[in-house]
Formats: C-alpha cells, sequence, structure tokens
C-alpha cells in the first residue's frame, strides 16, 4: 500500500465522515466498508494487499486502546460478571456449538473435517462493537446492553485468538489436541495477558504525573498502548487482553484522581483523531479485501452459516444470562435480541481469516469464502438493522 494511496483513502474516510448526517441510522464503518468494495474494482487500487501484520500490529492496539479507555469503570464494575461470563464460556460454547452445526450440514457438501468447522467457528465469534455501540445508546432506553456488548466485545477478542490458534495448529498438523493442553494454555496466555496489562497500565497511571505537559502524557499513553501489546505477544501472553486492561486500568486510575478531567482532555484530544483515521483506512480496506475471497457459488451456505451463527449466539446469551439472578431479569428476550444482533463480526474476524490464509497457502480457499461471506453479512445486515431493531423492541 503506497503512501499515495493511503492518502485518498484518508481523504475518501473524512469524506464520509463530513458528510453523513444520519449516524443513528447508518453506521459510518459500514459506509466505508462497502466503499471499499466499490473502490476495488478501481484498478488504481487492486493492487493493495492486506496482511495480518498490518491490522494485528498497527490498527489494533490503537483501537483496542482507545475502546478500553473509553470504557466507563463503572459499567465494568456494575456489568463484569455477565461481560466475564459471555465472553470467555460463552464464546467457547458459541464456538464449538457453531462448529459442530457447520460439520453436521456442510460437512459432507464442501468436504469440511471438525477441525475445519470450528475453525470456522472460532473465526466467527469474535465481535466488533465500533460500528453499534453508539447506535444503542441513542436508540434503547437501556445503556447496559450497549455496557454488555462493548465490554464482551474488547475481552472475547482475547478469548477468540487463543482458540483460533489452537485450533490452527491442530488443522495444519502441526500439533494434537488435548483439552488440558488446551486449557493450560488458555489460562496462562489470557491470566497472563490480562494480568501484564494491569500491571503496565497502573504503572503509567503513575507515571503520567511526572509531567504536566499534555504532549509528553499522550506520548506516554502510545507507548502503553503499542508497547505492552507488543510486550505480551513477546512473552507468548495476548496482546490483545494485555492492552484491554492497560486501557481499563488507566481509566479505572484516572476516575480516583482529582484531576481526572486534566488527563481525560490530554488524551482525548488526540486519540480523538485517531480513531477516525484509523477506521478510516481499516474499514476501507478490508472492504477492497473482501472481493478477492467471497464466492458467489457459495451464497446459499453462507447464508444459511450466518442464520446459524445469530441463532446459536441467541441461545448462549439466554442461556449464560440464567446463572445470574440479576440479569435473569433485567436481560428480557428483547435485551437478549439486542445483544446477539450487536454482536457484528468485524475487525478480529478479518485479522484471523488472513493468519488462516498465510499459514494455510490456497488449502483453505473454501474456509476462507465461507467466513468472508458471513462478516460481509454480518457487517452489512446487522450494522443497518441495529437502530431499526431497537426501535421496533423498544415499542
Amino acid at each position: 500500500m503506497t503512501i499515495s494511496q493511503v492518502i485518498l483513502l484518508l481523504f475518501i474516510g473524512y469524506t464520509v465522515f463530513t458528510l453523513d448526517k444520519k449516524q443513528k441510522n447508518i453506521p459510518v464503518p459500514t459506509v466505508l466498508f462497502l466503499l471499499g468494495i466499490g473502490v476495488s474494482f478501481i484498478p488504481y487500487f487492486q493492487n493493495i494487499e492486506v496482511t495480518k501484520e498490518v491490522l494485528y500490529d498497527i490498527f489494533l492496539p490503537a483501537l483496542l486502546f482507545v475502546s478500553a479507555y473509553r470504557f466507563s469503570p463503572k459499567a465494568l464494575r456494575a456489568h463484569a460478571g455477565i461481560i466475564a461470563t459471555l465472553s470467555t464460556v460463552g464464546l467457547v460454547v458459541t464456538a464449538v456449538l457453531l462448529g459442530f452445526f457447520t460439520y453436521v450440514v456442510l460437512g459432507s457438501v464442501l468436504s469440511l473435517t471438525l477441525i475445519g468447522a470450528l475453525l470456522i467457528a472460532s473465526i466467527l465469534t469474535p465481535t466488533d462493537p465500533v460500528s453499534v455501540v453508539s447506535i444503542l445508546k441513542s436508540a434503547s432506553d437501556d445503556e447496559k446492553v450497549a455496557d454488555v456488548v462493548d465490554g464482551e466485545s474488547m475481552i472475547n477478542d482475547g478469548t477468540s485468538v487463543v482458540l483460533f490458534t489452537v485450533l490452527l495448529g491442530v488443522y495444519t498438523n502441526e500439533k494434537s489436541f488435548e483439552f488440558w493442553s488446551f486449557f493450560g494454555e488458555f489460562l496462562y496466555v489470557s491470566l497472563g495477558g490480562a494480568l501484564l496489562g494491569i500491571l503496565f497500565g497502573w504503572g503509567v497511571s503513575k507515571a503520567v504525573h511526572v509531567t504536566h505537559h499534555k504532549e509528553f502524557q499522550v506520548m506516554l499513553s502510545i507507548v502503553l498502548a503499542y508497547g505492552i501489546f507488543h510486550i505480551a505477544e513477546h512473552l507468548s501472553v495476548s496482546g490483545v487482553l494485555s492492552t484491554v486492561a492497560a486501557g481499563i486500568m488507566l481509566s479505572w486510575e484516572f476516575n480516583h484522581t482529582n484531576k481526572e478531567d486534566h488527563y481525560r482532555e490530554s488524551l482525548a484530544g488526540f486519540w480523538d483523531v485517531v480513531e477516525p483515521t484509523l477506521l478510516s483506512i481499516l474499514f476501507l480496506i478490508m472492504g477492497i479485501e473482501m472481493t478477492d475471497h467471497v464466492s458467489i457459488d457459495l451464497w446459499g451456505w453462507i447464508v444459511l452459516l450466518f442464520i446459524a451463527s445469530l441463532v446459536i449466539r441467541f441461545v448462549v446469551i439466554s442461556g449464560m444470562v440464567q446463572f445470574f439472578p440479576f440479569w435473569r431479569k433485567a436481560l428480557g428476550w428483547k435485551s437478549a435480541t439486542l445483544v446477539t444482533w450487536a454482536g457484528i463480526r468485524g475487525t478480529m474476524s478479518v485479522v484471523l481469516l488472513l493468519s488462516l490464509e498465510a499459514e494455510t497457502s490456497g488449502r483453505a480457499d473454501t474456509l476462507l469464502a465461507l467466513c468472508f461471506g458471513v462478516v460481509f453479512l454480518s457487517l452489512v445486515i446487522q450494522s443497518l438493522g441495529i437502530y431499526p431493531l431497537s426501535q421496533r423492541l423498544k415499542s
């Protein structure tokens, strides 16, 4: 991707954000994604190649940090139990159920193995709320739904990476699956990443007091967002969870200082510019990448898989809330439907797909086509449908 291509993509993003007048109805990321599909047919953009490293190492840390830092400590404290359950146990259960469904229904027709089906499910379980959380908060009278969707998506990214990595190793015959080995690796990667992020987030929250210059405080936040991500990855723990934990910890500490407004103003001035900049390029190149992988011949199966993923997610969410007395009363079928519909597949699913493509070298084209197709339907249908659905369920 050349500098001139990046500048043109940024200009397209600027134009869309500037002209948009109905964000409550049409999410900007979805518009950018569809425009990306459109510009992919322009010869000038056809040579753009998107790699897993570009998305994972450059885009993801900043977007994760911004989401975590902005997440309300009060909301986290209030909904910690349901968020943790849905993003760990809930994600694994969803992946297992979706994987078995895929194997039973599509296995014989598309020559999918059980591990291949589970790999598809692990790619389609992480959620990306970037285009729907603001809509949920404006369209729904109940902010806890948006808080649960936002909190779940931040943590389940880390869970999905661990699950995907183990299944990919089995799929490529690099290792065999053993439950206790997987469980031990899952605990080490996830808990190790979270603890590392908490430690560094706390350290930066204290170090920021050393200087009163806003510029240097912003520099320190950049070091935290990217530094903790890559340190964690180097230590073989979850960089995703480390970055999320660091952002939450920094926000939590700022919430308990008498200069909270000063520090938040310093960081907001920078990250409020960075986020739409990265989102503009990210969703445009996701749209460009999409056209190389979607297969028209598989659309019937893609639609079936998309519907199945929604039904299974709804069943799992409805079942999980039964373990929490408060949520059993507070999260009725309407709220469960909103949480289900807001579970959009986006950035992390594409990152995992590019990882699969790099590791298999053309040996997983069917898996890639199926997953890219579901991501396309999810980004378009669920994003555009979240506002009217919220209004309908509110009445």
